[in-house]
């Protein structure tokens, strides 16, 4: 498949063993891109169009959720998965409240079932992306039909 067709992934963690791993099993199906840090994950996000955003809870700067919930304003758009090695039930409370997340997976992850995961987000990225443009599109007959109307009724 053409890389401009792919699913643009970004995948957040500190461990960098976790990155290489992640690249190596996803870089023939996806376009991954890799951030150690949720600020480099944030200048990707700046250069990238991102379709689908997993990132680990647990990293030094910030939490997943706290990253997740901080680019919702600037970045809407991308699916947003949270990856954990730890289970912690109270993370995935607030992820689901405040960083809007798709999905919680556990690490070690599954490849298959991350697999799974990463194509239904981007099945919802570009479901909302179509709505979207449906609105767009009835917006702007609208807002023809309102100045056909307003001629028609200066005639």
């Amino acid at each position: 498949m053409d890389s401009k067709n792919r699913i643009n992934v970004l995948y957040v963690d500190d461990e960098s063993h976790n990155l290489y791993v992640f690249k190596a099993n996803f870089r023939l199906d996806y376009n991954v891109f890799i951030a150690p840090s949720a600020s480099e994950g944030l200048k990707i996000l700046h250069a990238q169009d991102i379709h689908v955003i997993i990132t680990d809870q647990r990293m030094p700067e910030i939490t997943g959720v706290e990253f997740l919930a901080s680019i919702i304003p600037l970045f809407p758009d991308p699916v947003r998965i949270l990856l954990t090695g730890y289970s912690d039930i109270g993370a995935v409370i607030e992820a689901v409240n405040k960083g809007q997340i798709f999905h919680y997976l556990s690490k070690p992850w599954d490849e298959k079932n991350l697999r799974d995961v990463i194509e239904k987000a981007y099945e919802l990225y570009q479901a909302r992306k179509n709505d979207q443009e449906k609105v767009d599109t009835l917006l702007k007959t609208n807002e023809q039909l309102e100045f056909h109307l307003r001629q028609s009724l200066l005639s």
